[in-house]
């Protein structure tokens, strides 16, 4: 125990930042592990980061502020990664399926954030109201879909949630049923976007994406019936 308190020395003038930032990577990797804030203490991420209690509590007051500070670099990092695989795409409609594509990946190699991220009691609080820019965002990349003539028009913000409804539903399920005999992701996807957001194009995902799951050919599009 001792030796975990004194393996560090402390930080020079002006690095306060850098032991909050590794405070929070720290904190990122217990809450993957556990896939419950409840279970997460203090103590345990400064023995992870190798720093004395009292050290964790001089940048966050209680554990609350520490799993939401944790939470928005996650899902800054995420929003981040989506932008990057949007980036690389070279219409609205394969803008939104990388966008989408990384935010599923994401959520099912991360399957103790994700539970966090949208589990926690933290979740209440006003200050997470950042998580409405991943609904903002996919609300915005589907009308881009629907001004460039991709998707039918109709109302995008609509349309967004019925999306990520079936994008957390599947992830859901994929971590409370593992056993099932679950189709590749990507495939999936595709057939949310197809089928929820009307897509008529689908631009696969690059190839140096690295949330890219293996190539499956998006279905083609329903033709009737759609909004």
């Amino acid at each position: 125990m001792g030796r975990q308190a004194t393996g560090r020395g402390r930080n020079p003038r002006g690095q306060g930042d850098r032991l909050r930032a590794e405070i929070i990577e720290a904190t990122l990797r217990l809450l993957d592990e556990l896939g419950d804030d409840e279970a997460l203490s203090m103590r345990a991420v400064a023995r992870a980061v190798g720093v004395a209690a009292t050290s964790v509590y001089l940048h966050f007051t209680d554990r609350d502020a520490l799993v939401l500070a944790t939470l928005r670099r996650c899902h800054d990092d995420l929003m981040r990664a989506a932008d990057r695989a949007a980036a690389g795409a070279d219409d609205p409609a394969g803008q939104l399926r990388a966008r989408v594509l990384v935010l599923g990946t994401w959520s099912s190699r991360h399957p103790g954030l994700y539970r966090v991220l949208h589990e926690s009691a933290v979740n209440r609080r006003p200050e997470m109201s950042f998580r409405h820019e991943v609904a903002d965002s996919t609300t915005a990349a589907v009308r881009r879909c629907m001004d460039a003539g991709l998707a039918p028009a109709g109302d995008a913000a609509l349309v967004a949630l019925d999306l990520r409804a079936a994008v957390h539903g599947a992830v859901a399920l994929r971590l409370s049923q593992p056993q099932l005999d679950w189709p590749p992701l990507a495939a999936q996807l595709d057939r949310f976007l197809t089928r929820l957001v009307g897509l008529r194009s689908a631009d696969p995902a690059p190839a140096t994406d690295p949330h890219r799951e293996p190539q499956t050919p998006a279905p083609p599009p329903a033709r009737s019936g759609e909004h």
